[in-house]
Order: structure tokens, then C-alpha cells, then sequence
């Protein structure tokens, strides 16, 4: 008896677990993504430079007027490129991905590629509310979505060569910096006089990172000088 013939349109099992993209072509597909949000920061301002050149105003004039957008700017093209440079730091080790991951990776450019709006939102709008939520919502949602991504490779070490350490102090770090922007959302939100203000309490994550790294060495030590206290860090 012959067997049923396979409809060449049937999923199977492997194509079910197959990637959408390969390791390098999703790294060069970020990196691409990435260079074009931070482009487009730039397009209120050329608007605006050409704008008050009709008006015959000068280029000091033009700085004087557009500070607001200068500013909102020069912030997120920072965060984007310290974004970017953390995503890249994890995934130069990422070797393989897997489909899950790759849609985590495409809610993170989401949130990228949103900044450029929001920005223009920031600089060219007066402060309210739903303009704070619309900026430091995508931050937050940004940094989430990359300690989502540090946790997936955790409990996938067949996808990457990254160091367990390394993985821990990275996912630490996200926690920290996610708190910092649902924090600096908070006050942003619910102290106006404040507003963007808040978001200098992101120059908090670096020594709250160390406090936890020095803990967490602490701990270790100990564990490694007491056996039932090693036993307890490992089921942790």
C-alpha cells in the first residue's frame, strides 16, 4: 500500500521549529533597523532648518527656537545607541535563534522604531501625560522586551556562547534599568513640575547594578565555603 503523498505546502515538524531568519541575517536586520530610527530623529530638525531660512532668521535664531528639539534629539539618539550597543554586546554571541526569539527581537525594533515619533512629539508639543507615556512607555517597553530576550537565552543555552555570569550580571542590569524607567514613568506622570526631569534617575543604574553584582559575589563566596549554603544558591 503506498503512502499518502506530502502536500509540499504542509508544515512539518522541523519547519514549525525552523527560524524565520538565520543568527547573522537577523543581527544585520537589527543593525539596519536600528541605523535608520536614529536617521529619522533627524528630520523634524531639517524641517524646522528649512522653515525659518524662508522666514530669513539666523542660525542662532534657529538654535534659540528649536532648543526644545535639539534637546529631545541629542537624548534619543543616546538612548538609541546605548540600546543598540548592549543589544549588540548579547547578540555577537547569539549563534543560533529560533522563532520565539525572533519575534522578541521584532518587538524590540517596534519599540525603536516608535522613538523618532515620540521624540517629535517631545520636542515639538508641551509636556503632557499621554506624550510622557508615549516616550518613556517605549523605553520601558524596550528595556522589558531586552531582559524578556536575556531570560529566553538563559533557558536556552544551545543558542549562544554567552558566559552564565555574564548572562546574570546582563539580566540584573535589565531589571534595574526597567525599574528606573517605570519609576521615572511614575514621577514623570504624577509630578509634573518634575516631568522629564525623572529621567535622571537613570544615573542611578549603574551603582545599583554594582550594589547587586557585590551581593550576589558575596553570596557566592559564601556558598562555595558552606556546602548547605552552596546547595541553597544552586536550587536559586
Amino acid at each position: 500500500m503506498s503512502q499518502p503523498a506530502v502536500d509540499a505546502e504542509t508544515p512539518t515538524p522541523e519547519d514549525e521549529i525552523r527560524p524565520i531568519l538565520s543568527a547573522e541575517r537577523l543581527k544585520a536586520f537589527i543593525d539596519a533597523v536600528v541605523a535608520i530610527a536614529m536617521t529619522l530623529l533627524i528630520l523634524p530638525l531639517l524641517e524646522s532648518v528649512s522653515e525659518l531660512a524662508r522666514e530669513g532668521k539666523s542660525s542662532l535664531e534657529f538654535v534659540q527656537e528649536e532648543n526644545s528639539q535639539l534637546f529631545s534629539f541629542g537624548l534619543s539618539f543616546l538612548i538609541i545607541a546605548v540600546f543598540w550597543m548592549t543589544h549588540h554586546r548579547v547578540f555577537d554571541r547569539v549563534e543560533r535563534v529560533t522563532s520565539p526569539l525572533v519575534w522578541l527581537q521584532v518587538g524590540w525594533m517596534l519599540t525603536i522604531v516608535w522613538l523618532p515619533v515620540s521624540t517629535a512629539l517631545l520636542g515639538a508639543m508641551d509636556p503632557d501625560t499621554t506624550q510622557k507615556l508615549l516616550y518613556i512607555g517605549a523605553l520601558l517597553a524596550s528595556s522589558l522586551l531586552m531582559l524578556a530576550t536575556r531570560l529566553y537565552l538563559r533557558n536556552h543555552p544551545e543558542l549562544h556562547r554567552i558566559d552564565p555570569e555574564s548572562l546574570r550580571r546582563g539580566i540584573i542590569a535589565e531589571i534595574v534599568t526597567s525599574a528606573m524607567f517605570a519609576i521615572a514613568l511614575l514621577i514623570a506622570v504624577l509630578v509634573p513640575a518634575i516631568g522629564y526631569g525623572a529621567m535622571f534617575l537613570l544615573m542611578l543604574s549603574g551603582p545599583v547594578q554594582a550594589l547587586f553584582a557585590r551581593r550576589g559575589g558575596a553570596r557566592r563566596s559564601s556558598a562555595r565555603k558552606d556546602p548547605i549554603a552552596k546547595e541553597s544558591a544552586a536550587r536559586d
